[in-house]
């Protein structure tokens, strides 16, 4: 899936990297308070790396059918 579509604009595009950025801070916050400091970095890791690979493997429209990543 393609992070940023063909239709959209500039400020749609610049609001998409604001709400991940806040999302992911407020993921780190969370992963660090709950595991503390090592835990929680390690938490972190895992959870954005399962979120980017989720993002890689779910198809988008502009792929053709059968398509394998």
């Amino acid at each position: 899936m393609p992070y940023f579509h063909s239709g959209q604009d500039q400020s749609d595009r610049i609001c998409k990297v604001l709400a991940d950025l806040f999302c992911a801070l407020l993921l780190g916050t969370f992963a660090v308070v709950f595991f503390g400091w090592l835990g929680g970095l390690a938490a972190f890791v895992i959870i954005e790396a399962c979120l980017v690979g989720l993002d890689w493997l779910i198809p988008s429209t502009d792929d053709a059918a059968g398509v394998v990543r």
